[in-house]
């Protein structure tokens, strides 16, 4: 009798464990490595600096006259680009649903929490929609990321959380880390 209450009370432990639970991060959809200390790209280097939190940057691959360029874009307007090289090119598989990230340190937390979020509207975009249309997101000076078709606004330096607008998923979160501003910025 007491195995069996034993076993009746581990399993509604194992079922109450697994409740609502959600991930941290999102697995499967991105795999970029850059290495800032070759292409010593001012626009990225401000968003990985530990001591600069609040400073992020988005980070898309494009092909222009027939080359890969990664474009940099800071939420204070700044941009740049850099030619993708043959070693970026063995290490970038995929940025993000839609070729674009967001990265950056949190101006809330001590020490500073580096983020990578994906530059898509995790409640607008669709990845398996036909046609695929793309629903990024455009940053504001105050390091929030807004939507321009749900009109939500997500925290950046709160773990991507919507501060305004409908409920819904807070930003696709990847895990990231960076070795300084112009050090490797690595996002899986």
């Amino acid at each position: 009798m007491r195995k069996l209450i034993s076993l009746l009370f581990a399993v509604a432990l194992l079922l109450t464990a697994c409740g609502d639970t959600t991930n941290e991060f999102t697995i499967g959809t991105c795999y970029f490595v850059f290495d800032n200390s070759i292409h010593q790209d001012a626009t990225l280097a401000g968003a990985m600096n530990p001591n600069a939190p609040g400073i992020f940057c988005q980070v898309k691959k494009n092909v222009r006259g027939g080359a890969t360029y990664f474009d940099f874009k800071d939420n204070a307007g700044v941009s740049s680009s850099k030619i993708q090289n043959a070693i970026d090119d063995r290490r970038t598989v995929i940025l993000g649903y839609n070729n674009g990230l967001i990265v950056g340190f949190s101006a809330l937390n001590s020490p500073a929490t580096f983020y990578a979020f994906d530059l898509e509207c995790p409640n607008c975009f669709d990845p398996n929609s036909i046609p695929m249309r793309s629903r990024p997101l455009s940053m504001t000076t105050s390091g929030q990321a807004v939507c321009g078709v749900c009109h939500r606004t997500y925290d950046l330096n709160n773990n991507g959380f919507i501060v305004s607008g409908d409920p819904g998923d807070k930003l696709t979160r990847y895990r990231a880390t960076t070795t300084g501003p112009f050090g490797v910025l690595s996002v899986h």
